[in-house]
């Protein structure tokens, strides 16, 4: 390191600068290398498809291919017959992704209707190709066979949005995020504007899966608060993109009394407080005015001119839909009401496969 790095702030600054844009140019290098890469393999797989080539070259084909691969382009990797079986698939999975325009009226119509199939299209693309090899890997392993291709692509707009690793990805798949995201029953599209309404109810879920606390019944309130809090990275991930943790039994002196907020947190996204209470028992009428009252003070002492409305959170162990809608009508305070599970969330249309306790006993007899 120069001397004049230590004694010239400007020259010091200008070097951080030159540091940083040369780590962007690495991280956007990169980028479009893994987007050229996967697009050559969406190319090669549409080839593969294309020629019939299993038919074609025979049984022995992705093992000629892979050898021949490896041997016209020494420097290159990823052709193993696993990886080109993968390329296939890849491209059958994502091969049609627009939506097809049926029954247009007339040249105007069918002009906005090409339109729209082109930003579809194009939005799909910028997805897959941004989305890593490896994840398009679990993915095509979980969806493939069952040519779910839009839970598919639920997931790889996820991976991109939120930047998750493969194990995150994978988590998410396991505790079926595709039908638990934006599923709380909320007053938002009622009290809060477009589309602020729509980003709040996307950004909520119903059950909200706690297996990461490792609790098992009976246990209190405290204590499950408790583990949220020592598990806060993982319960972040679960509320979902741009929350940010305030505080927990977060102190605000209203009039001549003190009163403690469960959870604190600020959404950037929203640009707003969000209260959160966690209730481990039943669901009552009488939490939705509870829960209004902490947000109607974050509004007046929290909240800047710069902030939108707060919105509440309640998570309760289970509740009856019919009476929290009615709760939720009765105020006048953007609420959602969800439940929260401690075990991994299984689909009812998976559950009625599962064997009994007494198809258990029988068998060990």
């Amino acid at each position: 390191m120069s001397k004049l790095i230590k004694t010239d702030a400007e020259y010091s600054r200008w070097i951080q600068e030159l540091k940083e844009r040369y780590r962007y140019s690495q991280i956007k290098a990169a980028t479009q290398v893994n987007r050229e890469m996967l697009r050559y393999y969406w190319s090669l797989g549409r080839d593969i498809v294309a020629r019939d080539a299993e038919n074609v070259y025979g049984s022995g084909f992705y093992r000629n291919l892979s050898q021949d691969l490896k041997s016209a382009i020494p420097e290159a990797e990823g052709f193993s017959r696993q990886n080109l079986q993968y390329m296939k698939k890849m491209y059958l999975l994502y091969g049609e992704l627009t939506t097809n325009c049926q029954q247009p009226v007339g040249n105007y119509e069918d002009e906005i209707c090409q339109q729209a199939v082109g930003i579809s299209q194009e939005i799909n693309d910028n997805i897959i190709f941004s989305v890593p090899w490896g994840h398009h890997c679990t993915l095509i392993d979980k969806y493939f066979e069952t040519g779910e291709r839009e839970i598919a692509l639920f997931y790889a707009h996820k991976v991109v949005e939120e930047g998750w690793s493969r194990n995150v990805l994978k988590s998410f798949i396991d505790t079926s995020l595709h039908l638990r995201q934006g599923k709380a029953l909320t007053s938002f599209s009622r009290l809060l504007p477009t589309p602020d309404s729509g980003l709040a109810q996307e950004l909520t879920k119903d059950p909200y899966i706690f297996d990461f606390t490792e609790m098992t019944e009976p246990y209190k309130e405290r204590e499950l608060k408790k583990s949220l809090m020592s598990n806060i990275s993982r319960f972040l991930l679960e509320l979902g993109s741009g929350f940010a943790y305030i505080g927990e039994e977060y102190r605000l002196k209203v009039g001549h009394t003190e009163q403690f907020i469960d959870l604190l947190f600020y959404n950037v996204k929203l640009h707003a407080y969000c209260v959160i209470e966690v209730k481990t028992g039943t669901f009552g009428a009488g939490d939705i005015g509870q829960l209004g009252t902490y947000m109607t003070a974050v509004n007046h002492i929290l909240k800047t001119e710069q902030d939108n409305p707060t919105i509440g959170l309640l998570i309760c162990k289970d509740k009856d839909n019919v009476l929290a809608q009615y709760a939720l009508e009765s105020s006048s305070q953007p609420i959602g009401v969800a439940e929260f599970q401690l075990t991994k969330f299984i689909p009812d249309e998976f559950k009625s496969s599962l064997p009994s306790i007494e198809d258990i006993e029988s068998e060990l007899k």
